[in-house]
């Protein structure tokens, strides 16, 4: 995985509220088991027509808003619990998700798809939608180090929390797998230790 420190981008702004997993990739796009392709179905329902045409009023179909942020309204990610809704976003090419709230398995399954889930207050969420709105080419930085994102339109700046483990997991580029493989020296050493004990 490529390693995430500091992100600068445009944005794409979705300002609707509970936003369920269903809205985010529908049903009838879990019967894959792969991960390729569920790019092209994000927001399949609000994205295209009846008949596969995209809907010119979506703002994924505008090309005025474009950049691996998505900023979205509160409750993000709310409904069942299917990954794939993470594997979607992912797949078009988010790196970040921001909004004001976000369901915790939702949040849980964007980090281990390397998507960064990023909660800031309802004030500086208006902040940005009204920014974006006046300036669709306006950016985000979002310093994963430092646990802060900044409005570089008005230059408002806010912290986030990460959990410790998957905040340096992202910064090292690490799965969980990668992340265990990377300790082997130290678990071994602690197998040798307790087998003395034994």
């Amino acid at each position: 995985m490529d390693k995430f420190v500091t992100l600068t981008s445009t944005i794409v702004p979705l300002p609707i509220e509970n936003v369920d997993t269903d809205q985010i990739i529908p049903a009838r796009f879990l019967k894959a088991t792969d991960k390729k392709g569920f790019g092209d179905n994000l927001f399949a329902d609000w994205r295209y027509d009846a008949d596969g045409r995209p809907r010119k009023d979506f703002v994924l179909n505008n090309p005025a808003y474009r950049g691996t942020i998505l900023v979205a309204g509160k409750n993000f990610g709310s409904g069942s619990s299917r990954e794939h809704a993470a594997w979607a976003i992912a797949g078009y090419g988010f790196r970040v998700v921001v909004s004001s709230f976000f369901a915790d398995i939702f949040k849980n399954n964007a980090m281990n798809n390397f998507v960064l889930p990023v909660v800031v207050s309802e004030g500086f969420l208006a902040e940005v939608f009204q920014s974006v709105a006046q300036q669709p080419d306006m950016t985000l930085t979002v310093d994963l180090q430092e646990q802060r994102i900044v409005n570089n339109a008005t230059g408002r700046t806010e912290r986030f929390a990460i959990n410790s483990y998957k905040k340096e997991c992202f910064l090292q580029g690490l799965d969980d797998i990668d992340y265990l493989l990377s300790k082997k020296e130290q678990i071994e050493a602690y197998e040798r230790r307790a087998v003395k004990f034994d």
